[in-house]
């Protein structure tokens, strides 16, 4: 069986109620929209060497990692898995180009895994209230991405409380206030230039009071001066135990247009503080759709939701298996057809 058909049965097989069906199948559907732009990038050029090349050599492995690179899958993460391919291919006599693509891919999903098969993304509600830290520099999306998830939850009967303890970047509040306004959700925030743990520590606490499921709290992202950063969420993350005894969940939200930049980003935060997860935002606007397989591979962070889309349910739970679909489905036909 094609791994391409492989994927497609394992995404369809679940045969559950029919709205459970209509939601896999939109979800899939955001996924090969959102991924358009990096399945151009990345599956159409291997379709292209692979019509080039009647058998594989050298000089298909230097393409082939060449167009890793350029889909920013990370320059350690091609080197490793172009040895890797190289060496089998050489063990195992394979000289079809297509069954070398195959492999590739296979080694992605298998790469994504083996730091941690068991990764849930969602987030847990078996004690409440959960508390939600978001991180992120000027430009990512990070108050979309806030209001996204908030009402993601709201969606799911949760009660959500946000928290504007981002109290130095001018406009942060009052973005993150009319977010609220539109979403009908409660919104704590403080002065300008307050202390951010102090305002962490006030809506975590009103937010507790008012029964919230979730409290999401926005912190800074200056990355200009680390220590000063690496304090302040420090600080926020000792007066949050206070309040709350549950884990505490921190996302870095990461712009997939960014490339290499993105994965500069996370390994500073990666440095000041623990992170649980990566938010990635406008996947659908980038062809560098491998700055995923570059996080896990440099980082071992795991990506827990991926924005596909402007509208506000364009945020999904990240899927390994239907984002190599939306980025592979170009690479490897349909056997079926």
């Amino acid at each position: 069986m094609g791994l391409f058909k492989f994927l497609k049965e394992k995404l369809f097989k679940k045969k559950e109620k029919k709205e459970d069906e209509a939601k896999q199948a939109e979800s899939i559907e955001k996924y090969d929209k959102g991924m358009a732009k990096s399945r151009k990038e990345f599956s159409n050029k291997l379709d292209e060497l692979t019509k080039r090349y009647k058998v594989v050599n050298e000089e298909y492995f230097s393409e082939l990692e060449e167009i890793l690179i350029e889909a920013d899958c990370g320059v350690s993460f091609a080197l490793n898995i172009i040895d890797e391919l190289l060496n089998e291919s050489k063990e195992k006599n394979i000289t079809e180009p297509k069954e070398i693509n195959e492999q590739l891919v296979d080694k992605m999903f298998l790469n994504y895994l083996k730091e941690g098969e068991d990764i849930v993304n969602e987030i847990d509600f078996s004690s409440t209230p959960r508390v939600l830290l978001v991180m992120g520099v000027n430009g990512v999306g990070k108050t979309t991405t806030i209001a996204k998830l908030a009402y993601r939850y709201i969606k799911q009967n949760k009660k959500v409380t946000l928290v504007a303890a981002d109290t130095f970047r001018a406009g942060a509040k009052e973005q993150l206030t009319v977010w609220a306004s539109r979403l009908n959700c409660s919104i704590v925030t403080g002065n300008d230039n307050e202390d951010p743990a102090s305002v962490a520590f006030k809506g975590v606490h009103e937010g507790t009071l008012n029964n919230s499921d979730l409290i999401i709290v926005d912190t800074a992202g200056r990355l200009q001066n680390k220590q000063s950063l690496m304090d302040e969420l420090r600080k926020i993350t000792k007066v949050i135990k206070k309040e709350n005894n549950n884990p505490i969940e921190s996302f870095l939200v990461i712009d997939a247009t960014t490339g290499q930049n993105g994965v500069s980003q996370a390994t500073a935060f990666k440095e000041l503080t623990d992170i649980t997860g990566i938010v990635i935002t406008k996947m659908d606007g980038t062809s560098k759709g491998g700055i995923i397989l570059a996080i896990r591979q440099e980082l071992g962070i795991p990506v827990r939701f991926i924005g596909l889309g402007e509208k506000m349910d364009d945020l999904e739970e990240f899927d390994l298996d239907k984002y190599l679909y939306g980025l592979c489905s170009g690479l490897i036909k349909d056997e079926n057809n």
